[in-house]
């Protein structure tokens, strides 16, 4: 799970999907419920500490949450009177009141040649712009794209797979260029720093004054989690859509 990040803070609404389809959060107090379950567990008592909100209130927003799908509870195991509350469904995003995009709709398009005959290039500039009009709607897939690089990245272990941490850095530098993903570089091994350049995710995308690489990020999230055989976590420091001329990634033990 993700935490909500400051930029989120302008939500209007969040979206979780549950067995019982999507669930839309619009309550401030259930999202700032919801911010610190995303980042772990926690028992009750903590949520009301944290929360700032008296105990009756954290009640029955929780039971809310609980009847609709979005979160569960368990016993605690060092105290079985007690319980812990966790995120029990999947968070897709959000609608947020983000200033509209069309500006810069219009300059990307118009730099771009139709007639280039590359079908990378129009690959390229469909998915941008599709992502583009979204984020122009106010809407975040980040979530999304950070899961769909995880699957992406379980699968391409597989094929890169190797002991040796620097040759796998090396192959998958080879995989980025060869599939035209942008050039990656190593800037350190301890603690593990990759910068990418020409970067396919984000280098089109308009200033958005945070990090895009959500696809990305979970790519080598998953890739280094099955490489060192634990829960990797990775951070994107710098972006193209924060001004910087490359993505920076922080590779680092979860726990």
């Amino acid at each position: 799970m993700k935490p909500m990040k400051k930029a989120r803070e302008e939500r209007a609404v969040e979206m979780f999907a549950t067995p019982g389809g999507i669930k839309t959060v619009d309550s401030p107090v259930r999202m700032k419920i919801l911010s610190m379950l995303l980042v772990r567990e926690m028992s009750f008592d903590e949520i009301v500490a944290i929360s700032g909100k008296v105990k009756s209130t954290v009640s029955v927003h929780l039971k809310g949450l609980a009847d609709d799908g979005i979160v569960a509870s368990k016993v605690d195991p060092g105290d079985a009177r007690k319980k812990i509350f966790f995120i029990n469904s999947s968070y897709l995003g959000g609608l947020s009141k983000r200033k509209k995009l069309e500006k810069d709709m219009e300059e990307y398009i118009s730099r771009f040649a139709l007639g280039s005959g590359d079908p990378f290039t129009f690959f390229r500039f469909m998915f941008r712009t599709i992502r583009v009009s979204l984020l122009n709607e106010g809407i975040d897939i980040d979530p999304v794209l950070h899961d769909s690089g995880i699957q992406v990245g379980l699968a391409l272990y597989r094929r890169l797979m190797d002991d040796d941490t620097v040759e796998l850095l090396n192959k998958l530098a080879f995989f980025w260029k060869e599939q035209k993903l942008g050039r990656i570089e190593v800037e350190s091994l301890e603690p593990m720093t990759i910068r990418v350049y020409d970067c396919f995710e984000c280098q089109d995308l308009p200033y958005l004054g945070r990090p895009a690489c959500s696809f990305d990020a979970g790519i080598l999230q998953s890739v280094f989690s099955e490489h060192f055989k634990h829960d990797m976590s990775v951070k994107e420091t710098n972006c193209y859509t924060m001004g910087d001329g490359y993505c920076r990634f922080e590779v680092k033990n979860k726990n």
